[in-house]
């Protein structure tokens, strides 16, 4: 089984910045992906960001040119550098872990609210 604990989340002015952090423990095979994914109220889940142990990174749209995701692959972390935060960022955060074929194992952190005033 795999734990995922986030923190890093808060209240922001529109333009500011926030870190988020997440820690992966378990048993944890070395190929793996871990990313960021967020819920505003009313809408579905979405990713924002996403980062293979290889390496491979994506992100939606919205957020490319803000946001960056990194890892350490030997602590099992993930981190979120959000950058130039708009209202619109404002959701809770999920961090996620995959691996398997077709990410049949599939783990979420308890979410960290993100809010953005104007």
């Amino acid at each position: 089984q795999v734990q995922l604990v986030e923190s890093g989340g808060g209240l922001v002015q529109a333009g500011g910045s926030l870190r988020l952090s997440c820690a992966a423990s378990g048993t944890i095979p070395r190929a793996n992906a871990m990313g960021w994914y967020r819920q505003a109220p009313g809408k579905q889940r979405e990713l924002v960001a996403r980062i293979t142990s290889g390496g491979s990174i994506n992100y939606a749209d919205s957020v490319k040119g803000r946001f960056t995701i990194s890892r350490d692959n030997a602590k099992n972390t993930v981190d979120l550098q959000m950058n130039s935060l708009k209202p619109e960022d404002t959701a809770v955060y999920y961090c996620n872990l995959n691996y398997g074929l077709f990410n049949r194992y599939d783990f979420w952190g308890q979410g960290t609210q993100v809010t953005v005033s104007s």
